[in-house]
């Protein structure tokens, strides 16, 4: 037998250690990297596989009016979470559930028995009704649970829909304001984790985590909701009387930027809206409709040759003689024969589109376009609502001079409604273009605090506030004297512009008898609160001019608004040139303390009712100094006594 020798066993017995050693090493550090690397993660892990989750989801942030109206708001409608591995009877439970939720029990049966630690059954079960809920409760099925969750309401219904959009089942934003300030109004998800065995059963003798749910932030708008009803009637009525194609309706504040109302007909129910099809809640069409503005552009040929002193309103004059000649074209003035001789204010109040082309003409193409594009024109507003249009403006080498003389008067460009009505607003505020916005601050709903403020965003100026001016007083003339007429509003300065477009068809070519009539309009005159651009689309039975159709709406919306808005009335305007068959408003007289004997030297033009009995009159309505149409009702109150 061979012996091994001393040092041979030395040497293996080192070797056995230092391999011994190498080996406890590596223990050592695998398990210090594990203990200290990576113990928070498979902790994470683990807890993982021990917990089980119900979600709680935040309350979406409220979106609120200038006033601090509710616009929208939450109402609570709380989803089904089960967890598949307390179940112990699948059966029973999903025909339980499926008779609470009216959907088949195969469906049920197929979520709850999913091998998942919890399960929701969709849609049925999300956003339920108290009823169902109360359902839940009574049954206290094993594994099933009621999360609390909302839904979106919004109190004006259809009212401002296309603005405000909707949030869908999962309180995502889908459209609107709900989209474009999703992050901030969705706030974070909460949750309560408890712990289970293997087989998900709740060990109960483990405490349960709850992590609350953070609140999104509530959103105050420019929005006036007593502005924004008054343009939603006038619009109902404008549908209802004229059958348009479509119509719209935008006001803005024209010292911010900031939009008081905005509508579009066809509108629909922000809860409803799979009700309608796509293109009636996608199309909010101040912002996405491109079209040629027609005759409410010329405020911007107006302005550009005001501001580079081609003309004078009262002392330089045009001769219109119904047409005029350009590169071999004839473009013909809206009023057969023409407007005769005139001074350019008469021009503008007469909307005489031969006068705008020589405009066009005296500016040349590149200082129109340059001011046109000043006046944002060809690019995006920059207003918080996605979908925004571009428009569509002639590239400066494509034009010539029919191309030049159409854009004078509006024809052959494309502009949206919010690139129009921005434009005005900066023709009318002293020259000053902004950016239209719609969110003005953002509150925590806990403390009430103003945690972010929008600042009014002033783009650049684009003409002087002497120009200004003029366009104010010339504009104010077209409203008491021009086409602009029955936009006039007793007790309050307006100004504005008609437009009548003819539409494009899919062809390329102009439609006949189909056009786009519009009316922007500002008031007070001389210190502007509000912009307000309507246009209807289409028309019928009527005719399809814009002072015919458009500017009574624009009127009455402007004297509703400014009364509701606290904007005295005044009599420092001029008054209204009235041309057959208008008749002029007659003043209401002082009829109290007056017995009915006297009463017959003052009533010519009126109709009178009468309430109560005896000789003398102690009241009416309407007040003394109102104006009325002729013909109108004054109701008067008698009495016995003289008081």
């Amino acid at each position: 037998m061979k012996r091994v020798s001393a040092v041979t066993m030395k040497k293996r017995i080192v070797t056995v250690f230092l391999f011994g050693l190498i080996i406890f090493l590596v223990i050592v550090i695998r398990l210090g990297y594990v203990q200290f690397a990576l113990g928070d993660e498979l902790m994470g892990k683990a807890n993982d596989l021990w917990t089980r989750d119900i979600v709680f989801e935040p309350e979406r942030g409220l979106i609120l009016d200038a006033n601090n109206e509710v616009l929208a708001e939450n109402v609570t409608a709380p989803s089904i979470i089960v967890t598949p591995r307390q179940i112990t009877n699948p059966q029973e439970t999903a025909e339980v559930l499926a008779e609470i939720l009216d959907v088949s029990v195969d469906k049920v049966f197929e979520n709850i028995t999913k091998n998942t630690s919890s399960v929701m059954i969709r849609p049925e079960g999300i956003k339920i009704s108290e009823e169902q809920e109360l359902a839940v409760r009574t049954a206290n099925l094993e594994g099933v649970y009621l999360a609390k969750d909302s839904k979106r309401h919004y109190p004006f219904d259809e009212d401002l829909s296309h603005v405000l959009g909707f949030a869908g089942i999962d309180n995502q934003g889908l459209m609107g304001l709900e989209l474009f300030y999703d992050e901030k109004l969705k706030g974070e998800q909460g949750s309560l984790s408890f712990y289970s065995d293997a087989k998900g059963r709740r060990l109960d003798d483990l405490a349960d985590i709850y992590s609350s749910p953070a609140d999104g932030l509530n959103l105050k708008t420019t929005i006036n909701t007593k502005v924004q009803s008054i343009m939603e009637r006038e619009l109902d009525l404008a549908v209802s009387r004229y059958d348009p194609d479509g119509a719209l309706a935008i006001a803005v504040n024209p010292k911010t930027g900031g939009v008081l109302g905005m509508s579009t007909r066809p509108n629909f129910h922000p809860e409803n809206y799979q009700d309608v099809e796509a293109d009636v809640f996608d199309r909010n069409l101040p912002i996405w409709s491109t079209y040629e503005p027609g005759s409410t552009f010329k405020i911007i040929t107006l302005a550009a040759a005001l501001e580079e002193n081609a003309i004078d309103l009262m002392e330089d004059e045009y001769h219109d003689d119904g047409d005029i000649e350009v590169g071999g074209s004839h473009l013909h003035c809206w009023k057969s024969g023409g407007h005769g001789h005139q001074n350019y204010l008469e021009v503008v109040q007469n909307s005489c589109n031969p006068g705008f082309v020589n405009l066009g003409q005296m500016l040349g193409t590149e200082k129109l376009f340059t001011y046109i594009e000043n006046f944002g024109f060809g690019r995006k507003t920059g207003i918080d609502l996605q979908g925004e249009g571009n428009g569509i403006l002639f590239k400066q080498e494509n034009v010539g001079p029919v191309e030049l003389a159409t854009t004078s008067f509006g024809q052959g460009v494309s502009v949206t409604p919010i690139q129009q009505v921005m434009a005005v607003a900066a023709a009318v505020n002293g020259g000053y273009l902004y950016e239209p916005y719609i969110a003005d601050e953002w509150i925590d709903p806990v403390t009430e605090e103003v945690v972010d403020k929008k600042k009014p965003n002033l783009k650049q100026r684009v003409i002087s506030s002497s120009t200004s001016e003029e366009i104010r007083f010339a504009l104010e003339s077209v409203v008491a004297e021009g086409t602009g007429r029955p936009a006039y509003v007793d007790g309050y300065r307006v100004g504005g512009k008609t437009g009548t477009a003819q539409k494009v068809g899919k062809d390329g070519r102009y439609m006949e008898n189909n056009y786009i009539v519009s009316f922007i309009g500002f008031a007070p005159a001389d210190d502007p609160e509000i912009v307000v651009y309507v246009a209807v689309d289409n028309p019928k039975n009527t005719v399809q001019f814009g002072g015919v159709v458009a500017a009574p709406i624009v009127g009455t919306i402007i004297g509703d608004s400014l009364r509701t808005m606290g904007v005295e009335p005044r009599d420092d305007g001029p008054d209204k040139e009235y041309q057959w068959p208008e008749e002029p408003k007659v003043e209401v007289p002082e009829l109290i303390g007056l017995t009915k004997d006297e009463l017959t030297e003052y009533m010519l033009n009126l109709s009178v009712e009468t309430e109560g009995k005896g000789e003398y009159i102690i009241d009416q309505a309407p007040a003394a100094g109102t104006k009325v149409e002729q013909g109108a009702e004054v109701r008067i109150y008698l009495s016995e006594n003289d008081r």
